[in-house]
């Protein structure tokens, strides 16, 4: 993906899309007329833009997800600590939980995910 970037709209648009895909381009219409108060145009025109950058694909009047949600944001993700803590999850994490506490269940749920993550090494 060339680019990875949602700007506030386009990320209602994309849940839009995310939630029903594969969805005709007259049903993206109706849902993006109703729930963005969107013209058919601006559907388009926003519709063609995330195309470009790889995440959603138009053909035949059909929209088809190309990057997952879940698989866009984990790449996100992974670029902002690449960028902007040179890769390291420690330092993103401790700059993260600094100025916030954690709950017992947020710590048990942070070890849960470690302890699995070793377990898949071995």
């Amino acid at each position: 993906m060339s680019d990875l970037r949602l700007g506030a709209v386009e990320a209602r648009f994309a849940d839009i899309v995310w939630a029903g895909a594969p969805l005709s381009t007259a049903e993206l219409v109706r849902r993006c007329e109703k729930e963005l108060q969107w013209k058919r145009t601006t559907t388009y025109t926003v519709l063609k833009r995330l195309c470009e950058r790889g995440i959603f694909k138009l053909e035949d009047g059909k929209v088809t997800v190309l990057i997952g949600r879940g698989d866009f944001y984990a790449r996100k993700s992974a670029e902002f600590v690449e960028d902007s803590f040179q890769g390291s999850l420690p330092a993103f994490f401790a700059a993260f939980t600094s100025g916030k506490k954690l709950s017992q269940k947020d710590i048990d749920e942070l070890q849960a995910m470690i302890d699995s993550l070793k377990g898949s090494e071995e």
